[in-house]
């Protein structure tokens, strides 16, 4: 198969680029155009190396050391020292694809040719990247502000040939040992480039372009099963005509009703509720499903927003203008990020809150319309999905947990110069747990709502073809039906893969179409 390559110019990047390199290992390319206006930012950085006046980050030390004018002899040293003094991240190692999202977004500022730094600086970083080099970087270490000055440092520091990297073979070695591996020549810096490297918000940035790949994903995964567990209650489909949520013109709510109404067409198992114990409305999880997951889904529009918006910015401090001027700034604060980074940690949350009141209605025979007792196959010899459900209960409590915002938080650092700090970078860590935890909810309802609707089936009942397109697909991915108690984590875990893959979604589409 050939491989991607992703083009950088000098205005930014799309959401689907840094998924390519992150994720899919693109090649990354400079246009002729990038690396034209590098070159010209770079000539103005020069003139004023060369004049006697302080600029900050050219001449001077950094943050509460500003104050300090370097002379022209130590300032190859002073972009060094920047480096190494500022890799003081800690902890376990943060994932492969955030450090290549990481790598990318701050290619990406450069190439924009507001930094400052030199062609060969850019075209370095290129090639690490398209080596499959990964610098070590560590799970603590940055504050949000000032950008991710930890992580990104650890990034520089693999470009001066120093610290640990991992290999494309996955081992992790001298970074010196796996350039010269390459044929990739270590970088001398110079005036501006130490500090330009590590002072953006491309570690928050990534992680919430891959957090929003995931979510959208997710979003669609949780209408089916939604839709699945309406079905096994027996509940009412009316409730998802679009005309009722016309009246109420939120977008993601009209879409979630809209992908709920197509994966039920053509039930024979809706609309009983008013058979055997009538019911004149379904439980609010059931009946508020769109407007839950619609929420999600409009949060999620906004950060898509926020993050096109970033992708299209250049963060550095000294920033390099049009016109030759060198200013400093604030650009690097990461609050617009880390604000829709907790957004999206409450609206997984939230998701996973309502799709476990689901699957806890599924499993109790007072509240089920004529299931039996936890789905079990002899209840009280078997115990069926009781403790599956236990599990979803733990991940939800971790989740509202991890819905408390970082952003609300600020901790003054380097001698009170930087005395207000967004905390993004910990918003974007916590957000990827919970997307992992959300992936797991709704992987349980399906497997609860698939037993479920199996049993219905068994009974003379007909659940909609969407519906037995996704059971099918279930049972070949390994998610194994209904039966007497057995070993059930295998089975959790199957159902997680199938969600995580996408085999939900696809499963569904074979029946429906493209879903929203």
């Amino acid at each position: 198969m050939q491989q991607a390559v992703v083009t950088v110019g000098s205005r930014g990047v799309g959401a689907a680029d840094v998924l390519a390199v992150a994720r899919g290992d693109a090649r990354v390319e400079l246009s002729a155009e990038a690396l034209s206006e590098v070159a010209r930012s770079r000539a103005f950085i020069e003139d004023l190396a060369a004049k006697p006046d302080p600029v900050y980050g050219v001449s001077t030390g950094f943050g509460a050391l500003a104050v300090r004018h370097i002379s022209p002899e130590l300032r190859a040293q002073l972009q060094r020292n920047i480096v190494r003094s500022h890799a003081a991240g800690t902890g376990p190692r943060v994932e492969r694809e955030v450090v290549r999202a990481l790598m990318f977004l701050r290619l990406k500022t450069i190439a924009s040719g507001r930094t400052g730094v030199r062609p060969e600086v850019l075209q370095t970083m290129a090639d690490v990247l398209n080596a499959g080099i990964t610098p070590v970087v560590h799970e603590y270490g940055s504050l949000g502000c000032s950008g991710d000055l930890a992580p990104l440092s650890h990034c520089a520091l693999t470009l001066l040939g120093e610290g640990d990297a991992e290999g494309p073979d996955g081992v992790v070695r001298p970074a010196a040992e796996l350039l010269a591996a390459h044929g990739i020549a270590p970088v001398e810096l110079r005036e501006k480039e130490g500090l330009a490297l590590l002072n953006g918000t491309d570690g928050m940035l990534g992680m919430l372009v891959m957090a929003a790949a995931d979510l959208s994903r997710l979003f669609t995964g949780a209408d089916i099963t939604a839709a699945l567990t309406l079905e096994a209650l027996l509940g009412t489909d009316r409730v998802l005509a679009p005309e009722l949520h016309a009246v109420r013109p939120h977008p993601g709510q009209a879409a979630s009703a809209a992908n709920m109404a197509k994966v039920l067409e053509g039930s024979g198992l809706t609309g009983h509720h008013q058979d055997d114990a009538p019911r004149v409305q379904d439980a609010y999880s059931v009946r508020c499903a769109p407007q839950v997951a619609g929420a999600g889904r409009d949060t999620l529009a906004h950060a898509l927003l926020v993050a096109e918006r970033e992708l299209a910015a250049a963060v550095d401090n000294p920033v390099v203008l049009a016109d030759g001027r060198v200013e400093s700034n604030g650009n690097f604060h990461g609050a617009p990020v880390a604000y829709v980074l907790d957004f999206l940690a409450i609206a997984c949350a939230d998701l996973a809150s309502i799709a476990e009141r689901r699957t806890d209605r599924l499993l109790d025979k007072n509240r089920s319309h004529g299931l039996p007792a936890f789905l079990a196959d002899d209840p009280g010899v078997d115990s069926g999905l009781m403790i599956a459900q236990y599990t979803q209960a733990a991940l939800v409590s971790e989740l509202k947990r991890l819905a408390v915002p970082a952003s609300a938080d600020s901790i003054p650092s380097s001698a009170m110069q930087e005395d207000h700090v967004s905390m993004g970078w910990s918003a974007a860590r916590k957000l990827r747990t919970a997307v992992d935890n959300l992936t797991r909810v709704i992987a349980i309802e399906l497997y609860a709502a698939a037993r479920a609707l199996e049993l219905r089936a068994a009974a003379g009942g007909t659940p909609a073809p969407a519906s037995l397109a996704v059971l099918e697909a279930a049972r070949a991915a390994g998610v194994a039906g209904a039966g007497p108690d057995r070993f059930l984590s295998p089975d959790l875990a199957a159902a997680e893969a199938f969600v995580r893959g996408g085999g939900l979604v696809r499963a569904a589409e074979t029946v429906t179409g493209r879903l929203a």
